[in-house]
């Protein structure tokens, strides 16, 4: 998967703290991701070139290929960089906290800083990623073997290391319900933000949304649905 220069395009990221040199490569990163949704978000994945991606950030189309190796990489890298943040949330969490706390806590800290990875996000560029990826069936491919599986991956390994039985089984399965706990909550945020509610609105919303959703994993399912009749 390409580094793509460090780029970070969360809001929080503080450049100034950088190096001069350091500074720029992420800048001309931004600058080039920006160009590309923008042709992207007027004309379609497919209508564009790389060439006339370069031209509009004022680059060489070898400097588009530094930063993103592939086309699909402008859309998509960027995100991707978040495919072992659940894995992560496990190795980094407290002791004594359960991977479902800590996913739960990772999830909802999220939430509250607005980060485009919970699907809590206005911005005019990150709407226009999401509308991208449901209209173009390669980018949602993709999006799906990354997210779907590759994360489930990562987060499984993680948790069977973390298992003292080392439970290979027990581990998958926790890390397809967790997973598709969050991917459910991300998929709603973007309904929500595709149908014009602010972030803001939204954020009392999505929080207790994943607060339930989480503790359907934590105290399961038990006789939901069960048919009483």
């Amino acid at each position: 998967m390409a580094t793509h220069h460090g780029l970070d395009l969360g809001p929080d990221r503080d450049l100034d703290a950088l190096p001069l040199r350091e500074r720029k490569k992420i800048r001309t990163g931004i600058r080039i991701f920006r160009a590309a949704i923008g042709l992207f978000a007027e004309r379609g994945f497919d209508q564009v070139s790389v060439a006339e991606i370069a031209a509009a950030a004022e680059v060489s189309k070898m400097t588009v290929f530094n930063y993103f190796p592939t086309k699909e990489d402008l859309v998509m890298g960027p995100m991707e960089q978040h495919l072992d943040e659940p894995a992560r949330a496990v190795r980094d969490r407290a002791p004594g906290t359960s991977a479902v706390a800590a996913l739960r806590e990772n999830f909802l800290a999220g939430l509250e800083r607005k980060d485009p990875a919970t699907g809590l996000n206005d911005d005019q560029v990150v709407l226009d990623v999401i509308r991208l990826v449901h209209a173009t069936p390669a980018l949602i491919m993709r999006a799906s073997a990354g997210f779907g599986q590759q994360a489930q991956t990562l987060l499984a390994a993680e948790l069977c290391a973390q298992d003292p039985a080392h439970d290979e089984l027990t581990a998958r399965i926790a890390a397809a319900q967790l997973l598709a706990v969050r991917l459910a909550l991300v998929g709603g945020n973007h309904r929500r933000m595709l149908a014009g509610e602010s972030a803001d609105e939204a954020l009392p919303a999505a929080l207790e949304e994943a607060r339930r959703a989480f503790a359907s994993v934590e105290h399961g399912l038990g006789d939901y649905c069960a048919d009483t009749a």
